[in-house]
């Protein structure tokens, strides 16, 4: 969109600096109508965006919509009464890269110790504070527009008031923090006390994250779409219903967080497989061998 075009200048930047010709790519910065209208003008096309995007694009050929990744972690109960040697796991999956990214966890699924998790994960993350962007020490990611900051946090705070959900980051101070250019969101780290709670289904861009109360056994039927889902476990049976789980796009087995990606198994395909068609190209091998001389 026309307020925030750096983004996809930060991508074809690094796409050049990798190799890829730069006449091969374009910007095309506009309002909110300019999306659709290049969408429609391509044969195929690829759209990241919110659960709104994808509903928008669902049931079109011609589009692949990416959406919000509601990554988790799901403690089984065979590891979750050792759930401290996991806390650092936990806190680099919410922290990372400023909890903006797709594969930063939304979500902490147990059985029991849920209200101890929560409160060990806030009192890591609670405490963090903002910092100017130029500061090598700067781990929170501004709202370029402040109007957005304001009303996530509106949304969140709607979220706090629900039946069953506590705001563990709450004794640490504002979580908003208005600025006269931009604004900030510190950490928020809320307890579920049940998989019904709609916070439990919540995803937003800076490092929020739910405690969530549920039994193992529920846990397949009640995450929800799940980009990356980390399940601690050691129990052969149930690491092989989730690997059977359609609603899950990458399953790490074991303590491996949410943002540790082996770039060899993309999750969601790679763009040829979309946006290109197959094809077979063969040349005589005295003629290959000229043309490798």
């Amino acid at each position: 969109g026309s307020q925030e075009p750096w983004t996809p200048y930060r991508v074809i930047s690094a796409f050049t600096q990798a190799g890829v010709p730069a006449e091969a790519m374009s910007i095309y910065p506009g309002g909110h109508d300019a999306g659709p209208a290049v969408l429609n003008s391509c044969d195929r096309s690829m759209v990241f965006g919110s659960a709104q995007t994808v509903q928008m694009y669902h049931g079109n050929p011609k589009v692949q919509a990416h959406g919000p990744g509601f990554s988790k972690i799901l403690l089984a109960d065979d590891v979750v009464d050792d759930w401290e040697q996991y806390l650092d796991l936990m806190v680099e999956s919410v922290f990372i890269n400023g909890g903006r990214s797709c594969i930063n966890c939304s979500g902490i699924w147990a059985s029991r110790h849920t209200k101890e998790i929560a409160q060990a994960l806030a009192e890591r993350l609670g405490p963090v504070e903002v910092k100017p962007p130029t500061d090598a020490d700067a781990s929170l990611a501004a709202f370029t527009v402040p109007t957005m900051a304001e009303a996530v946090w509106g949304m969140v705070e709607e979220d706090t008031k629900e039946d069953g959900v506590t705001n563990c980051t709450a004794n640490f101070g504002d979580r908003y923090v208005p600025q006269e250019r931009c604004a900030y969101i510190r950490p928020v780290i809320l307890h579920c006390q049940s998989p019904d709670c709609q916070a439990a289904s919540k995803e937003y861009m800076f490092p929020f994250a739910t405690v969530v109360e549920c039994p193992q056994e529920q846990m397949l039927k009640k995450i929800g779409p799940t980009l990356v889902c980390t399940a601690i476990t050691k129990n052969q049976k149930w690491a092989q219903q989730l690997s059977d789980a359609v609603h899950i796009d990458r399953l790490n087995v074991g303590p491996i967080p949410t943002n540790r990606l082996n770039w060899l198994q993309p999750h969601e395909g790679n763009l040829i497989e979309f946006l290109f068609r197959s094809r077979a190209y063969q040349v005589p091998e005295d003629q290959l061998a000229g043309l490798t001389a």
